[in-house]
């Protein structure tokens, strides 16, 4: 009677107090009484903009009510006891009896986890077995579904938690989006005015060079018409000259061929845009962007032992080069530089564009650029080689063949070389700042290859990746 009463208190616990029906979605508000997901949505939503209890009239601060999925099962255990019991009392002699042997069942088998009668114990059947009666099997089993409570509701308040915490990134992860989202528009609209200021630059300098072709074609014309009047102007004399008699006409052939011959014909003018005026300069790139250019172009470069001047020493792995003063013993290749301290590089670039960076000492001299891959044996043996385009640190500033370098640093911890061969422009920069140094333009002939000079008292050359000074 006692359980019949308490079954019933617990039915009547999961009734909805809008619905009077059982809970269905159950959730719970901040008052912590508890209601269908539908029906307090409803009731709210004929009351808008008031969130209150239909039980104690409580005022809720928030309209969003928290699932209660700890109810919600046991509701469903309580549904599953009341079915249970209904079909005990409908059914219990048929269901504590053996089909087989139509004996009560008293034993229960943890092998076959089967109910048994004593006569279902054989040598065919459950021999062996591990077999308790019903009363202990069932104390043993409410044990183990009371563990295996705990472990859920543990695994539920888990599942909670991680809820809560995976909500908190949702948050940071669109706080974090949000800021890199106006970072990366200011660095876009910084991009913008520099390509539009560059582009009204580019479309200055080309106005002017078509300004000043355009002259030259006049020029080049008019050049043309004065030495089509002149031609005419000879040509005239020539059908009077036919009708001279033979001493007449031969006395007046020297003069005429004089003035024929030292009338010579203008050259053609070449209309070509010089493309260097319009390129797009690394320098005025944000960083972000000429970091992207950096990597997309970075080249593994090596050097070549076999180019090395002998008081040369390469590392194992290429990459390192050092003035010794002991010779060093190597092929008598036709590579080799034997008068300049300089050692090339691999690969060999004839098109596209190329970087590669440099670490360099504090000391001393040394110089990096490019040369002719096919630099003959007499420059190789010079020391000065021509067909070479570098830049040289004399120990307190950069020298470039004369010219006067963009950059005002007294020292680079590393030098990045960019080629662009499309173009013909090879340009120097100070690494890690990327401040632009100088640019060469000009028109390389056939293969070019990384060139490396290195003083007697200068601390060791280091080819590095693209951010490897940094």
């Amino acid at each position: 009677m006692a359980q019949a009463e308490a079954l019933a208190g617990l039915q009547a616990e999961t009734k909805c107090p809008i619905c009077l029906d059982i809970l269905t979605d159950p959730v719970t508000i901040e008052c912590g009484h508890n209601f269908c997901q539908s029906c307090i949505k409803d009731f709210w939503a004929v009351l808008p903009g008031r969130f209150s209890c239909p039980v104690c009239r409580h005022q809720c601060q928030k309209q969003i009510p928290r699932c209660n999925t700890q109810l919600g099962m046991m509701i469903e255990a309580a549904q599953r006891l009341h079915s249970r019991k209904k079909n005990k009392s409908e059914g219990q002699e048929s269901s504590t009896s053996c089909e087989m042997h139509n004996e009560v069942l008293t034993l229960f088998c943890e092998d076959d986890l089967q109910l048994l009668c004593d006569q279902c114990i054989g040598p065919a059947s459950h021999n062996g077995h591990q077999v308790t009666p019903i009363v202990q099997a069932a104390s043993h089993r409410r044990e183990k579904l009371q563990g295996f409570i705990k472990l859920l509701e543990c695994k539920m308040k888990e599942a909670e938690e991680s809820i809560s915490i995976q909500k908190e990134r949702t948050e940071a992860l669109s706080e974090e989006a949000d800021a890199q989202r106006g970072k990366l528009t200011a660095e876009f609209e910084q991009l913008n005015w520099i390509l539009y200021q560059e582009q009204q630059a580019a479309f200055s300098r080309l106005e002017d060079q078509e300004m000043d072709t355009e002259q030259k074609l006049l020029d080049n014309i008019a050049a043309f018409k004065n030495y089509g009047s002149k031609l005419r102007d000879l040509l005239s004399p020539v059908f009077t000259k036919r009708e001279l008699s033979e001493a007449e006409l031969l006395s007046t052939v020297k003069d005429f061929h004089q003035n024929v011959e030292t009338e010579i014909s203008p050259p053609p003018f070449c209309v070509q845009f010089r493309r260097d005026l319009f390129n797009f300069p690394l320098e005025y790139l944000p960083n972000s962007a000429l970091e992207r250019v950096i990597k997309q172009f970075t080249e593994q470069v090596t050097l070549d032992l076999e180019t090395a001047h002998p008081n040369l020493l390469v590392s194992e792995d290429k990459k390192c080069v050092t003035f010794v003063n002991e010779r060093q013993c190597g092929s008598a290749s036709s590579k080799r530089f034997t008068k300049s301290p300089v050692v090339l590089g691999f690969p060999y670039f004839s098109s596209g564009r190329h970087f590669w960076e440099v670490q360099v000492g504090k000391k001393a001299e040394w110089a990096v650029g490019i040369c002719k891959a096919d630099l003959p044996i007499r420059e190789r043996q010079s020391s000065i080689p021509q067909g070479c385009w570098r830049i040289v640190w004399q120990g307190d500033h950069f020298d470039v063949s004369g010219a006067d370098p963009d950059s005002q640093f007294k020292h680079a911890r590393a030098i990045g070389v960019f080629l662009d061969c499309e173009l013909g422009e090879l340009s120097f920069y100070c690494m890690p700042e990327r401040c632009h140094i100088y640019t060469f333009s000009d028109t390389f002939p056939g293969a070019v290859c990384p060139y490396f000079y290195i003083g007697p008292r200068s601390e060791p050359l280091r080819l590095c990746s693209a951010t490897g000074s940094e």
